[in-house]
């Protein structure tokens, strides 16, 4: 695939032209207090540990958006005990849901917790799932896609429910035995990506170490007219159609566009981007990074596309455990 996007030369300076909504700060508490109103009790039931041994693993349901149940698991290292450790939330990509605890045995490999969010009402395509979109009445995961869902407004978009998902997640994670509050990480990948930088802006003083891999929903409107790239390819399609709801949906995606919530990171971060992603231009990667005022690195793939190579994945747990050290 060819190089497509502004040359590299250009990306540290690109910032995003899309003008950040009035009040979203506020906007965004008035979600999370309305999430935290809803809550009921976080519930853990031990799994399998027939099958994982000394590393103890729970099936999680927890309180998300409007009170929504979320699954998710979470796994603490062989030997742990009692000890208060690091966290690492981690975020799925488009389409995938939790998936099984097999797939997230890395982290409590190099003595870190982990918490995994399941995916509202996906989990139907590469990586299962066992959350549904309860806004809906869903009750189980389903095939993407969700890029339109509600998104005539930004009170019923679903992103807006999933990042609140993921703010909660954070905050549900910090108050499990065994956790250390002072040492909380949120990482993904794509979809996984851009919920990191969210929950990293919507938890700042939380959120002490951000990973985000070639991130989602960042740049959003520059995205939708660049790439021709499914997910973001679903909203131009529906608005090719649907043109008299282009206002209220360009408006609807300046709310969850990862550029602009970028602004309020506190957390030490880690980027990684590809110079040849069609999926997520790098022109939008480098657009929530240039955001970030904080502690930040971002490691650059010149023939990437839209994957997280295995060196990096190793740059990423050096990362994790050098940031994350009491």
């Amino acid at each position: 695939m060819p190089w497509f996007d502004l040359p590299e030369s250009e990306l540290s300076d690109h910032r995003t032209t899309t003008a950040e909504p009035e009040h979203l700060d506020g906007w965004w508490q008035t979600r999370l207090d309305e999430a935290r109103a809803a809550a009921t009790a976080t519930t853990l039931d031990r799994h399998q540990p027939a099958a994982y041994g000394p590393v103890e693993v729970f099936d999680v349901e927890f309180s998300g958006a409007r009170g929504d149940r979320i699954r998710g698991w979470y796994l603490r290292p062989a030997g742990a005990g009692a000890a208060a450790l690091p966290v690492v939330v981690t975020f799925i990509g488009y389409g995938g849901g939790r998936g099984l605890p097999v797939e997230h045995l890395a982290l409590p490999a190099v003595g870190l917790a982990s918490f995994v969010m399941d995916t509202r009402g996906q989990g139907g395509s590469w990586s299962i799932g066992a959350t549904g979109d309860p806004g809906r009445g869903d009750d189980g995961p389903e095939f993407p896609g969700v890029m339109t869902r509600g998104i005539s407004s930004p009170e019923s978009y679903y992103y807006t429910r999933l990042f609140v998902d993921a703010a909660r997640a954070v905050e549900v994670a910090a108050g499990l035995d065994g956790v250390d509050p002072t040492r909380i990480a949120v990482s993904g990948a794509s979809q996984g990506g851009a919920l990191s930088l969210a929950a990293a802006a919507l938890q700042p003083d939380l959120v002490t170490v951000c990973q985000a891999g070639v991130p989602f929903l960042c740049d959003i409107q520059r995205a939708i007219g660049l790439t021709g790239s499914r997910p973001y390819a679903e909203i131009a399609d529906f608005l090719s159609r649907h043109v008299d709801l282009v206002p209220a949906a360009l408006d609807t995606l300046r709310y969850v566009d990862c550029a602009l919530l970028a602004r309020r990171i506190r957390a030490d971060c880690l980027f990684a981007v590809g110079l040849m992603d069609e999926t997520c231009p790098p022109s939008t990667v480098y657009a929530a990074y240039n955001e970030v005022t904080t502690s930040k690195q971002i490691a650059v793939h010149r023939f990437g596309g839209h994957t997280v190579p295995p060196s990096h994945q190793e740059r990423a747990l050096q990362h994790l455990l050098s940031a994350l050290q009491p």
